[in-house]
């Protein structure tokens, strides 16, 4: 383990701070909300959100009550991570989405389309629309 240098975040806290933010942003949660939830300023969250600062336990455990996620969402994917999935919906390893480096789950367009789909709240409306979705999909592929 190296030891962390005044002013230089370790990864860990940067991939924490990562997956703060990609919650918060799938939730469609700004970052005053996020700071007014845990008693801290918005500046104090962009801090978390790129690692700069170490989020405390308990912190990390507000968080994840308002984020409603447990706490080990916060490591998943992270250099500790046994299973070291990269974000799919397979139960094995994959690689990402996208081109090489690009993480499609982090896309603000994918954060959008998850954060609408998730506020159509007739779940057969939302069936239907990804049936909708799967058939304008495959009749691309079809047509390439």
């Amino acid at each position: 383990m190296t030891k962390k240098t005044k002013g230089s975040a370790d990864q860990m806290d940067k991939h924490v701070g990562h997956r703060l933010r990609l919650r918060r942003s799938l939730m469609g949660i700004s970052q005053e909300k996020m700071a007014e939830c845990a008693g801290v300023t918005f500046q104090q969250v962009q801090k978390y959100e790129r690692g700069l600062n170490r989020i405390s336990a308990s912190r990390l455990y507000q968080f994840s009550k308002f984020l409603q996620v447990p706490i080990t969402y916060f490591y998943q994917g992270g250099e500790d991570d046994v299973t070291n999935i990269v974000y799919g919906m397979s139960d094995n390893a994959q690689s990402p989405f996208g081109e090489e480096g690009d993480n499609i789950m982090e896309r603000k367009e994918t954060l959008e389309l998850v954060r609408n789909y998730y506020a159509i709240k007739d779940e057969k409306v939302r069936q239907n629309f990804l049936k909708l979705l799967k058939s304008m999909a495959k009749e691309e592929e079809e047509s390439a």
